[in-house]
């Protein structure tokens, strides 16, 4: 029995309730043709291909007209449930529609529908680390980029400093409950986080930074979208 299989497995939760407004069209992103496949499906191939994750909640639009009703991915289970109009509302759909067989202290990944491009190798760290941690962890990158904060004419107001700034990434693994109860409290203090981590922030966790690879890219953007049929094609 492999460590991973000794710890028990875990469940994903990915949010795809959005409609992609940046990216224009009438299909949302996460239902556009790459490699012959729809963008998302390329996600839960992704996720799903660590041993450790036994399958996943994907969080749909009320109005969805274009999920396939697919049942399983990888060989796994795939379970569906309505999301609302924020993210936030979404993973908390998602988190009440895990199974029964996952506890309240048990870690649940968070992933991003958009983002196809995740390494197995990552994963296997960011659960290596965040599994050995009271909080939890998320992928990211460091920025290495120089940063401009702009005016409101458009102009250069400043060149902050780039160090310890890093890029969050997706997937985030924190506990059930915990997760739970920090999103529900931005919810009541009228938050609207932006990940999930921003979330456990609030509550006073420092969940930890375990660094991805830069092309763990979230598809925003038709150039997103064709640098990943790219990737995979090189």
């Amino acid at each position: 029995m492999t460590a991973e299989r000794a710890r028990g497995g875990l469940w994903a939760v990915v949010p795809a309730a959005g409609h992609g407004a940046r990216f224009g069209g009438d299909v949302p992103k996460q239902y556009l043709d790459v490699a012959g496949a729809p963008l998302l499906a390329h996600t839960l191939r992704a996720l799903l291909a660590h041993p450790a994750v036994e399958g996943a909640v994907v969080v749909l639009a009320a109005d969805d007209a274009h999920w396939p009703g697919w049942h399983e991915c990888a060989g796994k289970p795939l379970l569906t449930c309505v999301g609302g109009a924020t993210r936030a509302d979404s993973v908390l759909a998602g988190l009440a529609a895990l199974p029964e067989s996952v506890r309240a202290d048990d870690f649940v990944l968070v992933h991003d529908a958009a983002r196809p491009n995740l390494a197995l190798a990552d994963l296997e760290r960011l659960l290596e680390r965040g599994r050995n941690d009271p909080v939890g962890a998320i992928l990211a990158t460091p920025v290495r980029d120089t940063l401009k904060r702009a005016g409101d004419d458009g102009g250069i107001d400043a060149t902050p400093s780039r160090e310890r700034l890093w890029r969050a990434l997706t997937p985030q693994l924190f506990r059930r409950l915990q997760l739970t109860r920090a999103l529900e409290a931005a919810q009541r203090d009228g938050v609207a986080v932006t990940d999930e981590s921003m979330a456990m922030e609030r509550q006073g966790h420092r969940p930890l930074l375990v660094e991805g690879s830069a092309d763990n890219l979230k598809v925003t953007t038709p150039s997103d979208l064709a640098y990943f049929a790219y990737l995979r094609s090189a």
